[in-house]
């Protein structure tokens, strides 16, 4: 064998085997599963937005996209920090950018199908409206589930704490039990509580970023108690367990609320949709018994005053259900 056709061999071997480790430290440094969960983590401490002085040089700012240039762009849009808190509330682990370019290409999407489909164009901007709203309406909705699971898991989690401080244990090494111990989604904001913690940021702003990413009257209660607790003094641990006893009663008071106004959602749900649903079917069996309606101008008149109404009727009717407890 030729001793340069023997060099170049194993030159070319050792390239590979560079370019591979090369490759596999760089995804393992940026890509890798361990570090997307540090940087989730360090994104959802830097969310909650109360930090001192001294606290702000240990958190880096939440990132609203992987772009520079958007994510300047992003901060001179009004209202976006608040979008991006209802994304973190959502436990959504994305960046505003990513929400907001889906919500572009779904209404991006319906409006040319429905301009190939031939539909009237304020049919065509409606489809596309409610297709570009409809990530944000299910980000609402899975941010209100959430919330919904973290009030029903928090007396539990005070408990624990409680447990733990009657045990000697000190109230982060408690945070730190329940971020551990207890079930999601709770333990990831209890977790994030006592990163924050770690990282050197005091108990009383991280309880209050706490607050401010869950905001739920049962955990505003147990962070003020805390915070009183701390500068007053007094037992924690049978001041939270009272306090948990107090939100379990009360959360079992709002079940039962709930299922007694069931009944009137029900019918508001019935009578809000049933004459939308009945003119639907009429126009498609019988298109020209409806056309008066809105050709003519006493029709119109009769349409306008029965939306009127039916608005009048909807907040009435939401009003009687909305029980506060």
């Amino acid at each position: 064998m030729n001793l340069s056709f023997a060099l170049f061999v194993v030159v070319g071997f050792v390239a590979v085997v560079l370019l591979i480790e090369g490759l596999y430290v760089y995804w393992s440094d940026t890509k890798s599963p361990e570090v997307r969960r540090v940087e989730q983590r360090l994104r959802a401490i830097s969310a909650g937005g109360h930090t001192d002085r001294d606290d702000f040089k240990l958190l880096k700012q939440r990132m609203l996209s992987d772009s520079p240039a958007m994510q300047k762009l992003l901060l001179r849009l009004p209202r976006v920090q608040q979008l991006d808190r209802l994304m973190q509330q959502a436990g959504d682990s994305n960046t505003v950018s990513h929400l907001l370019a889906v919500s572009a290409i779904l209404g991006l999407g319906g409006f040319l199908v429905s301009l190939v489909m031939r539909w009237p164009w304020y049919t065509s901007l409606g489809v596309a409206l409610v297709l570009a709203l409809l990530p944000l309406f299910l980000l609402v909705r899975r941010r209100n589930k959430r919330l919904h699971q973290i009030e029903a898991q928090l007396p539990d989690a005070m408990d624990l704490i409680s447990r733990a401080l009657r045990a000697g244990h000190a109230f982060p090494s408690a945070l730190a039990m329940v971020g551990s111990e207890a079930p999601d989604p709770i333990a990831s904001e209890f977790r994030i509580t006592s990163d924050e913690i770690g990282f050197g940021v005091s108990v009383d702003n991280a309880l209050n970023n706490m607050a401010t990413r869950i905001p739920s009257p049962d955990m505003g209660y147990f962070v003020m108690a805390v915070i009183i607790q701390r500068e007053t003094g007094g037992n924690l641990g049978e001041l939270l367990g009272k306090l948990a006893e107090l939100v379990r009663d009360r959360f079992k008071l709002f079940a039962k609320v709930r299922v007694l106004a069931a009944e009137g959602k029900l019918s508001a749900y019935i009578l809000t949709g049933l004459p939308f649903c009945v003119a639907a079917l009429i126009n498609i069996m019988n298109p020209e018994y409806l056309s008066v309606l809105f050709t003519d101008p006493a029709g119109l008149n009769v349409v306008y005053g029965a939306l009127v109404m039916m608005a009048v009727g909807i907040f009435v009717m939401w009003r009687i259900i909305d029980i506060k407890v």
